[in-house]
């Protein structure tokens, strides 16, 4: 039993470091991205990422709260993704 929890451990603070790296590679193309697209893509990389580290950080706490504002991250980042696409390519969010 204590090896699982061991390997656990271990396997959590991988999962963190890599996440965090991507969160931040997804920082830089995001600052250096060429075009408007590959910045709005490296953003909902980002709110991703984010929850992924949110996730990982319940499983590591052991609460559920954690998933729940994970859901709400999700919802409001999908809205957001939507909402610039359309405010790039049309120039306004609400025809």
């Amino acid at each position: 039993m204590e090896t699982a929890m061991q390997f656990m451990d271990a396997a959590l603070v991988i999962a963190f470091v890599l996440v965090a790296l991507s969160q931040v590679l997804s920082m830089v193309r995001l600052v250096i991205g060429p075009s408007t697209g590959d910045r709005i893509l490296a953003l909902d990389t980002m709110v991703v990422n984010a929850i992924g580290l949110i996730i990982l950080l319940g499983i590591s706490q052991g609460s559920r709260i954690y998933f729940e504002v994970a859901l709400i991250i999700a919802m409001l980042g999908f809205v957001s993704t939507v909402a610039y696409a359309r405010f790039v390519l049309r120039g306004d969010i609400i025809e």
